[in-house]
This record gives structure tokens, sequence and C-alpha cells, in this order.
């Protein structure tokens, strides 16, 4: 973060200085334990726990001051509300570091978001100093501290841009906003909460519609394989970069294919006319487009095609939880991709566990995909079906909200009980794996956040859930 005043922060948050004249030099928390010395702490009131309880262990951590909406000890600026004070601050400091040639760069799409982030903050870093979001910080909180993290140094801003509705991508445009953004896809994800595809269609274009002009220098990055991204062309005066395997796209990949490890290898073709091959280092054909989507920024910081090829051959997952394969020492491969779940990622990691079970029995250990609305029964038996289709040998159903994959792998021909069975929970889960994995077996584990399937995969690994 930029170095301010206590007065300078008050303006810039929309407060007032409540007490002391500190010059804050650290970056923003939110969590106590996490300041640094001269950091900012930021009291946020959440639903189990106030900030304002946490601002006395904050001093003692070095926190130089707090953002608070009521007066506390040690030096502190006051406001209405500290998570919109956050967006302004955060705002306030973007609009200081544009003019010395910061580059905010959004990224948002049903999934994908946090592991196209991750490769983008990964590849920008070779073109100069790069600020990421931490984890999936997608949020009108994770938005500011990301951006806060950026100072003088810094050439690229990488923001992950979430939303549960409609007007959230432009409010967090407002609070960061971007120079280039980036749309990977319109699926299933928090359907529930959006209303259908075409309302979280709508929503994900809020990012495009927020890019200034080309001549301004704005570039929206739109997926040519999912026609609900490709038509937000339309609603920007951006320049457009199209990716995808479409053949009009204008950064391309070609001869796709997975090897036995499920990682996924490709030619990539760019606006020049270069084509290089690359090998990517993360399991799934999923990433083949959030790797494009990735490269193409990449372009337009001036990376060379090879010097991209090169970056995303030695990229390895950043995030946990989004398809990390670890061999146990008897030759069992777990596949933990349990942060989160909807339709097209499950059918995503199925394909890269078909990959990867060439030969050796596969298991699919899946729990509930939350927030799919009224499709839910339907997009859950599908799954199921799916399962079958894609040749997974035995299926395990982790609780009874998820017995609709079980009873679609049934439909599907599955056997009751031996190749497709419901388990209560994780503990269960745990048993019924411990008493029949076979050496060389391949286990995918996945489900939504809220299921908390991670818990299977560390007990497979023989380690605590974080």
């Amino acid at each position: 973060m930029i170095p301010l005043h206590l007065t300078e922060l008050a303006r810039l948050a929309g407060g007032v200085v409540g007490a002391g004249d500190a010059l804050v030099t650290g970056p923003v928390a939110v969590d106590s334990r996490e300041i640094v010395p001269g950091g900012l702490f930021a009291a946020v009131r959440g639903k189990r726990v106030d900030g304002h309880d946490f601002v006395e262990q904050a001093l003692d951590h070095g926190a130089r001051a707090s953002l608070v909406s009521r007066p506390v000890a040690g030096a502190h600026v006051l406001v209405d509300d500290v998570v919109v004070a956050l967006g302004r601050l955060a705002r306030g400091v973007v609009d200081v570091l544009v003019p010395g040639g910061l580059v905010v760069v959004g990224v948002t799409g049903s999934s994908g978001k946090t592991s196209t982030k991750d490769l983008l903050a990964q590849l920008l870093s070779g073109a100069g100093p790069t600020v990421a979001s931490v984890g999936s910080f997608n949020n009108e909180i994770g938005a500011p501290l990301t951006a806060l993290r950026a100072d003088a140094g810094t050439a690229y801003l990488v923001v992950e841009m979430g939303a549960r509705g409609a007007g959230h991508i432009a409010d967090l445009c407002r609070t960061t906003p971007p120079l280039i953004g980036v749309v990977l896809n319109v699926g299933t994800a928090h359907a529930g909460e959006f209303g259908g595809s075409e309302a979280t269609a709508r929503a994900k274009s809020e990012l495009v519609q927020a890019l200034p002009a080309a001549a301004a220098g704005g570039v929206a990055v739109l997926n040519a394989d999912d026609r609900r991204v490709v038509a937000m062309a339309g609603l920007t005066t951006a320049r457009v970069v199209t990716v995808g395997t479409a053949p009009a796209a204008d950064v391309r990949a070609e001869e796709v294919r997975l090897d036995a490890r499920g990682c996924a290898t490709y030619v990539l073709h760019t606006p020049d006319g270069t084509s290089v091959p690359v090998r990517l280092g993360l399991h799934g054909a999923h990433h083949v487009g959030n790797s494009l989507a990735a490269a193409a920024v990449a372009l337009e910081a001036g990376l060379s095609p090879a010097a991209v090829a090169q970056v995303l051959g030695a990229v390895r997952p950043v995030s946990r939880w989004r398809m990390e394969v670890v061999d146990r020492p008897d030759g069992v491969t777990v596949v933990n991709d349990a942060y989160n779940a909807n339709p097209e990622s499950v059918r995503a990691a199925l394909a890269a566990l078909s990959a990867m079970a060439e030969g050796r029995r596969s298991w699919a250990v899946l729990g509930e995909m939350l927030e799919l609305g009224a499709a839910s029964h339907a997009e859950h038996v599908e799954v199921g079906r799916l399962v079958r289709r894609s040749g997974v040998d035995r299926l395990v159903v982790v609780g009874d909200a998820a017995r609709a994959v079980h009873d679609g792998a049934l439909a599907e021909g599955a056997v009751d009980g031996e190749e497709s069975v419901v388990v209560a929970d994780v503990p269960a889960a745990l048993d019924l794996l411990a008493a029949s994995l076979r050496p060389g077996d391949v286990v995918l584990v996945k489900g939504s956040r809220g299921v908390g399937l991670e818990r299977v995969a560390a007990g497979l690994l023989g380690e605590a859930a974080s």
C-alpha cells in the first residue's frame, strides 16, 4: 500500500480522524492476526464476530491505525460503514497509481476465475511487478484488500470479480476500474441466486461495460467458445480479443490433448501468426480456456508467445483444493478438486479423471452442488449419468442432499451398492475408501465448498483439513 497519513486516509475513505496522527505504511487487513507492522486494521462487522472487538489485538501486532465505525483505542479513522469505506479507499489508491502506469485487470466468469487469476499473476510477473487476489478474494471486501496491496512499484493489479446478483460486478469495477476485462464463461454456478443463465450473463457483462473505449486502451478478452460471452462484444467500446478453440478466435488452441496425468497439451496460435506448443502444468482440459485468456492478457502486456508458453508449462496450482494431484506412497492418486463444484466444473474434472485413470481403477467421490436453483435435481441426476458414461469405476455420493447423483448413475446402469453408493458423511466416505482402495487407484474428490469434501482428500492423504 502507498504510505498515507491518517488525514489523507480519512479523506479517501470518506471519514474523519477519530484519534491520533499516524502514517500507515503497510497493507490493510480485516483479520487482526494478519496485521503487519505499519498496517491498517479494518474493523469489519461480520455475522459472528465484530472486528471492533479485536482492535487492541491488531495494535499489539503492529497496526498503525484502525478503520472503524465507532471510537476505539489507538489511532483511528471513523466512517459510517467500514466495508464501504474500504472500497472508497481502494478507489482512491488506484486513482493515485494509474497515472503512474498501473494496469488493472478484472477477471470474472461462472467458473475458473481463481485459476485464471493465478495464471495471470504468474504470467504478468514477467512483464512487471504484479499484485493479484489471494485465494478467492473476489467480493466487496476481497477486491479492495487486493487493490490496497499495490504500491508505486506495481505494474499490474489483477482483481478477481465474483457476483451473486446484478450490480455486484459493476460495484467492484467502480472500486477497481479495469483497463483490461476477462470474461471466461457463463454457466450454472449460483444460477439459483442469479435467476438463470441469461441473468448470469447480464451480471458478468457488467465487467466489459465498465471498460474504457479502445482509444483509451480498453481491452475485453472474451471466450469465443461461449455464445453468451462472445455476444458481450456488442456491449463494450473496448477493443475485443477473443480466445478459445473456435477457428475464428484471435488467441486460439488447436490439437488439444490430455496426457496420462490429465495435463493438456495444445498448439497456441496468436494474432501475429505465431504458433507455439504448450504443455500446461495444470490438470484438466478446462484449464485450456483459462490459459488462453491469461495468455491473451500477457500478450497485450508485451510478452512473447514463446515466453507465454514457457510460463504456462511451469505453472502449478497456487490456490488450494483446485485439481491438486498427489500420489500416495501406496500408488493411490488423490485428485483434490473440492474447493467448489457446478455442473461445468464437474464435467471437466471427470474428463481429467478419465485421462488419468487409463488402465487404472477410478473413483469419483462427489458431494452436492449448491445454489443451482430449480435445476438442481436435474443437474445432479445428469452428473450421475455422466459419471457412468465417463467410465468411472466407482461412485461415492456423500450426503443425502446429493442422492440424485446416485439416482442418475443407477438410471445409467450402475449397480447399487457396488458401482454407486450413497454414504452419510465424510467419516463414512473415508471408512469406505480405507476398506476398498487398492494401489494404483485414482480418486477424484469434488463438491461445493459448503459441503466440506476437502476433508475427504485430507483424510486420504493423512493430513489435517485446513
